[in-house]
Formats: structure tokens, C-alpha cells, sequence
């Protein structure tokens, strides 16, 4: 396995076409270890508190209908 140092060393050498092929695939990456992450999260009830503050918010009249919500497409 390649350091980090060695990796930066091979990035920065690719060319422009070789660098936008290789940010994509680290932009999906990134994402799915990013879902793989919420995930766990969500499974393990470490994301509890945002849905008992959603539902607090909404008992207190504190949120709009997404329908009510400008559209800015």
C-alpha cells in the first residue's frame, strides 16, 4: 500500500484528462463511505436526536410544508 505522500505525488503528475477521471472516482468514493457512514449511524440510533428535534419543531407549529416553499429551479 501506498503512503498518502506517495499518492500526492502520483496526483499531482497526472494529466488533466488522467486528474478528471481519478477526481470522479474519488468524489463516488467519498460519497459512498459518506452513505456506508449515515448508515451506521442511523442503524446504531446515534442519529436519534435529529428526529426527536424534528418532531419537536413541528409539534411547536416551527416548520412549513415543503409545498409552501419557494421553488427556485
Amino acid at each position: 500500500m501506498s503512503s498518502v505522500v506517495e499518492i500526492e505525488h502520483a496526483v499531482v503528475k497526472l494529466s488533466r484528462q488522467d486528474f478528471a477521471q481519478f477526481e470522479s472516482w474519488f468524489d463516488a468514493e467519498r460519497n459512498r463511505k459518506w452513505d456506508e457512514q449515515i448508515e451506521a449511524d442511523s442503524s446504531s440510533g446515534a442519529l436519534d436526536f435529529l428526529l426527536r428535534e424534528v418532531e419537536e419543531d413541528i409539534a411547536q407549529g416551527k416548520t412549513k410544508p415543503t409545498d409552501e416553499l419557494p421553488d427556485h429551479s
